[in-house]
């Protein structure tokens, strides 16, 4: 089975539904399989007292003003889904509370995403499993207390869902990707296991490949430089063509483990073998 790869968009197209479009582009065109999202209802997800508070963004000098500058609405989500299907790009997105979930079911996504923050709000974790429809765990900042019961609320739901190993830190440092835990989930709670990385670099997304996973996230922008949070923690356009096209030969080059001598090996044993006398192999 392929690597279903997703390109997190989250919130780097900073309000802008041109970048958006661009960051939409170049998943496309690198051979992404689906573009996610990060939906949030301002006043659901933050208290007013933060909302009030000073900070300074391109959208004004208060926190509201900054969040509210980068949440799309009905007519944005409109746009992106269609331009998706323009494109031949699935999407899908993350809700950080009830009501942007509810939002959410405004569109024909195939899949849900539970974000490492979220797998503690067991409502909003119902309200996805109630939909059935093939959900990505994130795992970031969790117990496996947390998680077994994330996977409970799934299983008595009979909702579809795989985890994703990941380390919640912004860009997070190589040591710290502890990428065997993909093993440790597979076993532990018997199920699919993919992985969401926010690494600067590439080498560790290659290596998690290399593991079996099922699913890889990887946000992604048109500059690293450009303002945001997640910006440092992304993939650039370069790079997420080399990570996609290298992806999928590391898929092919796993093969399926057993040993046998290739059709295209025996001339070359017979002659590099010439000089071993008869009986002696």
């Amino acid at each position: 089975m392929a690597i279903y790869f997703v390109a997190e968009i989250g919130i780097n197209h900073n309000g802008d539904m041109q970048i958006c479009k661009e960051l939409i582009d170049l998943a496309a065109s690198a051979g992404c399989d689906a573009v996610k999202f990060q939906k949030r209802d301002i006043d659901q997800v933050y208290a007013k007292d933060l909302l009030d508070s000073p900070r300074e963004s391109p959208w004004g000098t208060t926190q509201r003003e900054q969040k509210e500058g980068l949440e799309f609405g009905l007519d944005e989500y409109q746009e992106i889904d269609g331009y998706c299907k323009e494109k031949g790009v699935e999407w899908f997105a993350s809700a950080w509370d009830l009501n942007s979930q509810k939002f959410l079911r405004q569109f024909d996504c195939k899949h849900n995403k539970v974000a490492s923050a979220m797998i503690v709000h067991k409502d909003l974790l119902k309200m996805i499993a109630e939909e059935g429809k093939h959900t990505f765990i994130s795992t970031g900042m969790s117990t496996y207390d947390d998680i077994q019961s994330a996977t409970d609320i799934f299983r008595e739901a009979n909702c579809p869902f795989e985890l994703m190993h990941c380390i919640s830190t912004y860009p997070m440092k190589d040591e710290d990707a502890n990428l065997n835990t993909i093993h440790t989930l597979r076993e532990k709670f018997k199920c699919d296991v993919g992985y969401s990385g926010h690494e600067a670099g590439l080498a560790v997304s290659y290596a998690a490949a290399a593991l079996g996973i099922t699913s890889l996230e990887r946000h992604i922008t048109l500059d690293r430089a450009m303002y945001g949070s997640d910006q440092s923690a992304s993939v650039e356009p370069t790079g997420l063509r080399m990570l996609v096209g290298a992806i999928r030969k590391i898929e092919k080059a796993m093969g399926d483990g057993k040993k046998r001598i290739l059709d295209a090996e025996i001339p070359i044993a017979k002659k590099l073998r010439g000089h071993i006398p008869p009986g002696s192999n």
